[in-house]
Order: structure tokens, then C-alpha cells, then sequence
């Protein structure tokens, strides 16, 4: 994978836009260094080839101790995750608001296999997870995280032949 993707681009508020996907920052942590653009773009290309159009997409960086308050508060969950998804799709448009914990991605990196996986794999790994969810894909029943595995492994294999 080319490592132009995982470069720093934002502006001092935080927040860049590319177009319908915007990157954010909540909290102590730090803005992740990827390219913003090729990341979007990534996100509307796989979104493409589940028959979705990009609406409106929100990735917002935080830690663990919030993606806890958010799973409390939201969701009556007291653990920490990698990822929540609000959902705001309409039809084949998808939109939400993407919460992604820097903490767990760090640590799940060290520790799921295929441990240890480098963190920026981890970072693109969760990023589009929360995109397959707004497509649709679930992983919480019998069989669905193998199928969710396998969606973001073509995902990720999109990327990579998009950077040669």
C-alpha cells in the first residue's frame, strides 16, 4: 500500500472537508495522518461498488474514555469500541456520523490477528467498516463477520490497486 495515503492534511480547526466526507477531531486526540482526499474518494469508490452514492459523512477521532461516553449515552453500552456508526442513510445516499476511538484502533492493531497489523492498516481497516455498515453489511449475527471481514478486505484491496 502506498504510504501517500497516511499523510497530514488538516487545518488548524481540525476539520477538512472533501466534498461529503469530512475528518474531524474531538477531544486530546490527534488528527491521524492520512491524505483526506484519497481517503474520501476511497470511501465514495467503495460506496460505488455497493450501488451508494455518498451523501453526507462525518469521521470524527476521539479517545477511548469518549467513544465510552458515546456508547453510554447513545447506545446503553458500558465498553470501550473501535467504531460507532449513527446511521442517517436515505435510500441508496449514504450519510452518518462516524466515531472512531484512536485508542482501540491502536491497541486492536497489537492484538487481533493478523497481530501485530500495522496501525494505519487498523485506522483504513475501521474507517471503512463503519462505510460497509451504512451499505448495509452487518457483523454482529451468525456468519455476518466473516462476511464483513471479507467486504473490507476487498475494500482494502481496492485501495491498494488504486495506488499501485
Amino acid at each position: 500500500m502506498n504510504e501517500d495515503i497516511l499523510r497530514h492534511n488538516s487545518s488548524p480547526s481540525g476539520e477538512v472537508g472533501r466534498g461529503a466526507v469530512t475528518f474531524n477531531i474531538e477531544g486530546a486526540v490527534q488528527m491521524p495522518d492520512i491524505d483526506q482526499e484519497h481517503i474520501g474518494q476511497w470511501v465514495c469508490d467503495v460506496a460505488a461498488t455497493y450501488g451508494k452514492r455518498v451523501g453526507e459523512i462525518n469521521y470524527v477521532f476521539v479517545d477511548d474514555e469518549r467513544i465510552l461516553q458515546v456508547n453510554r449515552q447513545f447506545l446503553g453500552h458500558d465498553y470501550y469500541t473501535d467504531i460507532i456508526t449513527f446511521d442517517y442513510t436515505q435510500g441508496r445516499i449514504l450519510s452518518g456520523d462516524l466515531y472512531i476511538s484512536l485508542d482501540t484502533v491502536r491497541s486492536n492493531a497489537e492484538i487481533l490477528p493478523p497481530a501485530p497489523c500495522p496501525y494505519e492498516i487498523e485506522l483504513l481497516r475501521v474507517i471503512i467498516h463503519g462505510v460497509l455498515h451504512l451499505c448495509g453489511i452487518n457483523d454482529k449475527g451468525p456468519g455476518e463477520r466473516e462476511v464483513m471481514e471479507a467486504c473490507e478486505n476487498k475494500a482494502l484491496a481496492l485501495l491498494s490497486t488504486d495506488n499501485g
